[in-house]
């Protein structure tokens, strides 16, 4: 038995080493290869995590208890489901629902404040760079209200028209009254 889990122990490991290093090339040479694995729970690295709790888990209770074999077995089996589902909970899921790019859609940017970089006239086009992200972005932009907006104050993208930001100062200036 011991033998079992030393290997499980191992493989576990070596799965691991092996994913983070050849992730990447295995992953597009067995493109399709693992289909019929495509529940969700069956993530690799989901079993491989529990494969390598069970053997761990049953290292550990050989040499530092006094329970039967089929007692081993069964607190191993159980310490690798509640892992197992730990890292799928935690870490799994959590991930597949994370950005994972940069791209935006323009339309998106409707409410977004920005700061004007190139002055926009009454009747015409300027510019505004908006926060997207982790980084900034500028984009043609046009006064909603037909006033003048200098450079440097604050607005708020009221509408998206042809790929044109129509933006509102965000607040009023002072000394404009």
């Amino acid at each position: 038995m011991e033998a079992l889990y030393w290997g499980c122990l191992i493989g576990g490991i070596l799965f691991a080493v092996v994913t983070v290093l050849l992730g990447d090339i295995l992953s597009s040479a067995l493109d399709g290869l693992l289909d019929f694995l495509s529940v969700d729970f069956f993530n690799p690295v989901v079993i491989a995590g529990g494969i390598t709790v069970f053997g761990g888990t049953g290292i550990m209770l050989m040499k530092y208890t006094d329970l039967a074999a089929g007692a081993h077995i069964t607190l191993s089996i159980l310490a690798a489901i509640g892992i197992s589902i730990l890292v799928y909970f935690g870490y799994v899921k959590p991930m597949e629902n994370s950005e994972n790019s940069t791209g935006f859609s323009i339309k998106e940017l409707a409410g977004r404040i920005g700061v004007v970089t190139v002055p926009l006239p009454a009747e015409g086009f300027g510019e505004v760079m908006i926060k997207v992200g982790a980084g900034n972005t500028t984009h043609i932009a046009s006064s909603f209200d037909r006033s003048v907006l200098p450079a440097g104050i604050r607005v708020v993208v009221i509408d998206v028209v042809d790929g044109v930001l129509r933006v509102s100062e965000l607040e009023e200036r002072k000394g404009d009254e």
